[in-house]
């Protein structure tokens, strides 16, 4: 049996089972009970500045110090 034989056998049933465990953990991690106000509050990062914006004169001392 030459080595193209051997790890295409290898693929098709080793492999191909580690892989299928693996994705069904990672689901199963994701959807796993306590988890969702974790995803909720990774859902909720970009809206976080939402009730009052940045402040200006922090935003224009980054400016400036980009400029030098």
């Amino acid at each position: 049996m030459d080595l193209y034989s051997l790890m295409r056998e290898f693929a098709d049933s080793w492999a191909l089972l580690a892989l299928v465990l693996l994705f069904c953990g990672i689901v199963f991690w994701a959807f796993r009970p306590g988890s969702r106000p974790l995803h909720d509050d990774a859902a909720n990062v970009p809206f976080r500045n939402d009730s009052r914006p940045a402040r200006q004169d922090m935003t224009d001392v980054r400016a400036q110090e980009a400029l030098k």
